[in-house]
């Protein structure tokens, strides 16, 4: 027996001093990383960070993001492996179980030992750079990663806003899976909302015959949740010179710009989703789908979802089911509905990564074949001066005689995919003869005026939208224009008309101009209609017009909206030709009153109203109306801003405070040399004790864009701070 306790004592040593040996040979590792990186902070923060390989640089610059927000870095990482109810609670259960239907860490480990070495290598610094960073900094304290490992990457791969899994409706997962009673739910996408911020992009690219320096520019105007990206810049001596927004916790350059090629991307109106009616029947203890003449074995297999207490970690067990289709996300009409979308994270990971490294259009179209950007439209301008547009990256072919905006029969053969578009199969276009081209979220058929692709020749399921606001906005200030430059584009990006009201409020003006003089409501709102009637559509920090419209929009909004989405109309052309007089007088009467019993007075300028305040560092942003905050001349883009700011009032707040729209702008000029002008909301850090925190604020809320160091030799004079991670 003593033989046998001395035996596993020595074991137990032998393995400790392994594991202690492992730790040592590993932090010696990551000091020799550290050394080969150099990171140099700009005078606004911004990290340039610079390595000998592509590993070099990316372990740098995932250190630097996590210098810089460490909690936004770790909580997209907690989010996307279904992780987050360990961090918050029970309120997030069924959005961890929705990641964890579609990721699974063992498959994403076996993804990543399958992967080729030169994106091992990225993953491996991608991780080496995080826990080496919290090796410096056992300060931090993380929420739930307490090491990162290299197959993590995989889980995060999509930079935008919204990825697709988040189409999947939490409420009807939750009534799914969890048995919640059928009232509680409602239809529609996650987060539905009729009067939803509008989200996405602006991209505009002008050829070199356009401007007047003969060089191509390209506006990168990404509008998401403030504080979404951080800004850096990477280069190595292995051909990576990429600057521009990057997702936190990625590690590549999301939006932005090489020396020789620029990108932006903007959410697409592509329908890349299909979702199918499973026809199935309960056997004994197992469930049955038909499959033509076949009768097929639903898929079970348990999830558990672990989420915080009060009293500790506790555990939510699932059993969840799939067809070959996909998981099963709800009930629709007495069958299950099953979803497939995009899942390739390697090749995203691949494409996200190797468009950082293109030189030129032929090289950036080579990263577009591996078709795995799936949510997303593609503006791109380079120094060859070649402008392109790539509309939607993953576009399944399928059968144009079923309705795909509707989920289809799944036991029908006919409704499955049959490959991808090709990028010719695809709206795009390339070198216009307009000299223009953009993207507002908006359909393609106007992407390049007269220049545009043609509706009728693609399949319907290859856009799902329409024309917005923005999209005619962004023809009026490019249409017929010769001679862009990097400060008229910026112009153009901050233009103040207003498109959307261009049919309401004449509609508006006649409504009180044929109403009898003897009615009180006309008496009431004369001067409000006075003031419209003189108005040229323009917001502006000082404008009266801009809040008394901005007010009425939303109230009549409120009234009609639904309305004219059943009929199938713009809400704007609706309003011209279905709503009585008396309903958008009373509706303006209403809009007025509220202006009145909020600021004192119905003629309360915008500036009074439209506020962006940043005053913690927080994820969800506290607002108050008593502490400092400046006033934003631009409006949300559903008015048909180019420059978007989403804000409304918070509990406690009169003010209307910013949360997302413009986070990151940039406008790019491709010439012998690439010259950049960039700003961002707030600020590069999230830390309030970082004088980079809200350093970008004046310049932010009024579209004047510093200049972007791109070059070395331009950080001269313009240096924080140099070193080594870690130092």
């Amino acid at each position: 027996m003593k033989k046998l306790f001395l035996v596993f004592i020595l074991a137990a040593a032998s393995t400790s001093f392994a594991s202690q040996a492992d730790k040592n040979q590993e932090a010696v590792r990551w000091e020799q990383e550290a050394r080969n990186v150099a990171i140099i902070r700009d005078d606004w923060g911004i990290a340039h960070v610079y390595g000998k390989t592509d590993a070099d640089v990316v372990f740098g610059m995932i250190y630097a993001q996590a210098e810089d927000d460490f909690n936004r870095v770790e909580t997209n990482y907690i989010n996307a492996m279904g992780r987050l109810a360990e961090a918050e609670g029970a309120s997030k259960i069924y959005q961890d179980l929705r990641m964890k239907l579609f990721i699974n860490p063992q498959a994403t480990k076996k993804q990543y030992a399958a992967s080729p070495e030169w994106l091992k290598r990225l993953m491996k610094a991608f991780a080496d750079g995080l826990n080496y960073y919290l090796a410096k900094h056992p300060e931090v304290k993380p929420r739930v990663i307490q090491r990162f490992e290299p197959w993590m990457a995989l889980t995060f791969t999509e930079g935008s806003i919204g990825g697709d899994i988040e189409r999947v409706n939490l409420s009807q997962l939750e009534a799914f899976y969890g048995r919640v009673p059928r009232s509680e739910t409602h239809s529609g996408s996650a987060g539905d909302d009729e009067n939803e911020e509008p989200r996405g992009s602006n991209g505009i690219a002008v050829a070199p015959s356009n401007t007047a320096g003969h060089h191509a520019l390209l506006l990168i105007n990404p509008h998401t949740s403030f504080f979404f990206r951080s800004e850096l810049q990477m280069v190595s001596e292995a051909g990576l010179d990429a600057y521009g927004a990057v997702t936190w916790g990625q590690f590549f350059i999301y939006q932005g710009f090489n020396d020789r090629v620029g990108w932006m991307h903007t959410s697409s109106g592509v329908n890349a989703i299909s979702e199918y009616l499973e026809t199935v029947e309960k056997k004994g203890d197992r469930f049955y789908y038909k499959y033509g003449k076949e009768e097929r074995s639903v898929e079970a297999k348990g999830i558990t979802v672990r989420y915080k207490t009060d009293h500790g970690m506790a555990e939510k067990n699932f059993t969840v089911y799939r067809t070959h289709h996909g998981p099963i996300i709800r009930e629709a009409d007495g069958k299950w509905v099953s979803i497939r979308l995009m899942q390739e994270p390697v090749k995203a990971l691949m494409q996200s990564y190797g468009r950082t490294k293109a030189k030129s259009y032929a090289g950036f179209r080579e990263t577009m074949e591996l078709h795995t950007n799936s949510s997303n439209n593609t503006i791109f301008a380079d120094a060859d001066g070649d402008i392109a547009y790539f509309h939607g990256n993953f576009i399944p072919r399928r059968n144009t005689s079923f309705d795909w905006t509707k989920p289809v029969d799944g036991s029908n053969p006919a409704t499955e995919w049959h490959g991808l578009l090709s990028v010719d199969e695809t709206p795009h276009l390339l070198n216009p003869s307009s000299g223009w081209l953009y993207n507002s979220n908006n359909w393609p058929w106007s992407a390049a005026g007269s220049s545009s692709p043609k509706k009728e020749d693609y399949p319907p399921y290859a856009e799902t939208g329409g024309e917005t606001a923005r999209g005619l906005h962004a023809i009026r200030v490019l249409e017929d224009k010769k001679d862009f430059t990097l400060s008229s584009l910026i112009a153009a990006a901050y233009d103040s008309y207003l498109t959307w009201f261009e049919k309401p409020v004449p509609a508006l003006i006649k409504a009180w101009d044929e109403t009898p003089a003897d009615i009180a409501l006309k008496t009431k709102v004369a001067e409000q209609i006075a003031i419209l009637r003189g108005w040229d559509l323009r917001w502006g920090v000082n404008s009266v017009p801009t809040s008394l419209a901005v007010f009425w929009g939303e109230d009549i909004q409120r009234r009609v909206g639904g309305d004219a989405r059943k009929a199938g109309r713009y809400l704007s052309d609706y309003i011209c030709s279905q709503v009585p007089s008396e309903v958008l007088l009373q509706s303006l009467s209403e809009a007025s009153d509220r202006l009145e019993a909020d600021f004192g007075n119905w003629k309360t300028p915008w500036s009074n109203i439209n506020r962006f305040q940043r005053l913690t560092g927080e994820m969800v942003q506290p607002f108050n109306d008593a502490a400092p905050s400046l006033p934003v001349g631009f409006t949300s883009a559903q008015w048909g801003s180019l420059a978007s700011f989403g804000a409304h009032a918070y509990p406690g707040t009169k003010k209307w405070y910013g949360t997302s729209g413009n986070s990151f702008v940039a406008v790019v000029e491709f010439g012998e040399k690439v010259r950049a002008k960039a700003v961002t909301a707030g600020g590069e850090s999230g830390s309030p004790a970082s004088p980079h925190f809200n350093d970008e604020a004046g310049r932010y809320t009024t579209g004047d864009l510093r200049e972007v160091y791109f070059y070395r030799s331009q950080l001269q004079g313009h240096t924080e701070r140099e070193y080594h991670p870690g130092s």
